[in-house]
């Protein structure tokens, strides 16, 4: 038997600083099914309720990391979130740590910022192969988790160093410098473990876990962190 349709309060803090001294609370009633995710709910309101909400969203399935928000105060994926799990009134707030462009959207240069000073490409300059550049699946094995990423911005906006001092590197800037370090291809490791070993690099991490927690494709975060602190004091991976 279906389970029946349910009104669910959606609570949406709401900023548009072209007309808000502050950000404040809008409460909206809308119907739910069962299967609903967050970004539904969302789409319904702004679809039939309130054009002038604003957040952003693309593939609608996990895999852009467009939709990163703070649902019933974490940081999840609105379109991953099911409503079913969050009870009869949710809360729907902007990731902290960057500011607010309007409503759930956030300026995300500074994350991309630091994204791009880990050089997230690989660099080889060696003659190439006949064919591609192969790994064993063991090579492989060792960064394969880091590959997950999205760059949604959860971790880095869960995490307390980042909200304190905007200038560190974040997580998910680590994560991505570990899939390139780790990368038996790669021949740039000293160069990315020079970056993460500096002032507001890889030291700033606090080991709090918030950013694990918060990975919607459940990589393990502050394991990677820590295995790039290995590979600085080491040297060698």
């Amino acid at each position: 038997m279906a389970r029946p349709r349910r009104t669910i309060k959606l609570q949406i803090e709401r900023y548009n600083p072209d007309v808000d001294p502050a950000p404040h609370d809008e409460v909206y009633e809308v119907e739910s099914d069962p299967s609903d995710r967050v970004l539904d709910l969302l789409n319904r309101i702004k679809w039939f309720q309130d054009g002038t909400l604003t957040y952003r969203r693309s593939c609608g399935h996990g895999i852009c990391g467009s939709d990163a928000m703070r649902i019933n105060g974490q940081n999840r994926l609105a379109c991953k979130t099911l409503v079913k799990n969050l009870g009869e009134r949710v809360t729907v707030q902007p990731l902290i740590g960057l500011k607010v462009i309007k409503d759930l959207v956030v300026d995300q240069r500074p994350f991309f910022d630091h994204y791009d000073e880990i050089m997230p490409y690989l660099i080889n300059d060696e003659r190439p192969p006949a064919t591609e550049r192969l790994q064993t699946p063991e090579e492989r094995a060792r960064y394969d988790d880091t590959t997950k990423c999205i760059l949604c911005a959860a971790c880095t906006a869960a995490c307390p160093p980042f909200w304190a001092n905007g200038r560190f590197i974040g997580p998910a800037a680590i994560v991505n410098a570990h899939r390139f370090v780790f990368d038996s291809r790669d021949r740039a490791t000293s160069e990315r473990l020079a970056i993460l070993n500096r002032r507001f690099g890889v030291w700033g991490c606090r080991v709090v876990f918030n950013c694990t927690d918060a990975c919607p494709r459940g990589i393990k975060v502050t394991d990677a962190i820590e295995q790039c602190k290995r590979a600085i004091l080491s040297e060698s991976v």
